[in-house]
Order: structure tokens, then C-alpha cells, then sequence
């Protein structure tokens, strides 16, 4: 079940809209109270997302490759924020499946794991994640983790957008280049 959420000062976080000129993240989670939290986080740090939620890494797959009927439309995310432990297909699979995929190994994947285990940690790197973030079990640091990662990605780093580069300003206007 693919789920779409646009999250920014205007929006509530559970809220349905889907049009936005934000980020556009797959998030890629087997728990649905973590999924809500991280979109509760982008509400309060007033970050324009847009986040489609799968529950594994065989649903992001299908996702990114527009498989099956309820991912036809599915657009290109500027982001990848994967959870590690899931069930049929876990996040260390999802990255090798990904770097295997040469239209699919340049988006930017974060990993967001409770693991904070030195060999996951270099694994997920060594599979290509962008960085690696352990969930803090407190609510309050998380929601400022989350923040300092949307601030990071939708204001910050350029992004090629349908092959062009588009540069995202501080004050949230956008050039393309």
C-alpha cells in the first residue's frame, strides 16, 4: 500500500495532498507508527515533502520500476529513506538490488535504522546509501534529526529533477540549470 502525504506549515501531517513542489521521499518502512512519526517530524520542521510510504524493500522496487497497477504513476523520488529490518525484502537487499540498477542507483538513499551496529553502518555504505541515521528512541531528538536531514536534502543539495539540475534555495525558490 503505497501512501501519499505532502507535509508542509500549512498542511496537518496525516493529511492526503498530493500536489507539491518540495521533496519527494519513498519511504521505504515496515512500521507504520515510525512512517507517522517521520511525517509528524517534516510537519514540525516545516520541510515540503511529499513522502510515498511502502512497507519493504520488494515495494520499493516495484515502486521505482512502476510495477503493477498501483504504481503506474509513480514519479521518480528525490530521496530514499529506508529502514533496515523488514520483512520479504530488508533494506540490505534493497541496496544491492539497487546498485544493481543502473536507471536506479543514483537516488540518494538515507538509511533510518534503530541499529547503531558498526557492521550495519558499513554495510549500508558499502552498498551505496548517502548516510546513515540511528533512530534516537527520543521523540524530541528524532523530530531535530529529521529536521537537520530535510533541511539537508530539500534546501541545500542540488538535485537533478526529469534531467535537469534544479538548485533549491534557501528561502524555497528553485533555478534550474
Amino acid at each position: 500500500m503505497s501512501q501519499r502525504t505532502r507535509h508542509d506549515e500549512s498542511s496537518e501531517p496525516a493529511g492526503m495532498n498530493t500536489a507539491t513542489s518540495g521533496l519527494l521521499i519513498l519511504l521505504a518502512e515496515d512500521e507504520p507508527a515510525d512512517a507517522h512519526l517521520l511525517c509528524v517530524a517534516l510537519h514540525e520542521n516545516r520541510i515540503e515533502a511529499e513522502v510515498q510510504h511502502v512497507f519493504d524493500g520488494r515495494e520499493a522496487l516495484e515502486y521505482l520500476r512502476r510495477q503493477g497497477g498501483r504504481f503506474a504513476e509513480a514519479q521518480r523520488p528525490d530521496l530514499i529513506l529506508l529502514d533496515l529490518n523488514m520483512p520479504r525484502m530488508d533494506g540490505r537487499e534493497f541496496l544491492a538490488a539497487l546498485q544493481d540498477d543502473v536507471s536506479l542507483r543514483e537516488i540518494p538513499v538515507v538509511v533510518l535504522s534503530t541499529s547503531e551496529v558498526e557492521r550495519d553502518v558499513l554495510a549500508a555504505h558499502r552498498l551505496g546509501a548517502a548516510g546513515y541515521i540511528a533512530k534516537s528512541p527520543d521523540v524530541g531528538v528524532f523530530i531535530e534529526e529529521i529536521g537537520r536531514l530535510g533541511d539537508y536534502w530539500s534546501r541545500l543539495v542540488r538535485l537533478p529533477h526529469n534531467g535537469e539540475w534544479v538548485l533549491r534555495e534557501q528561502d524555497g525558490s528553485e533555478t534550474k540549470r
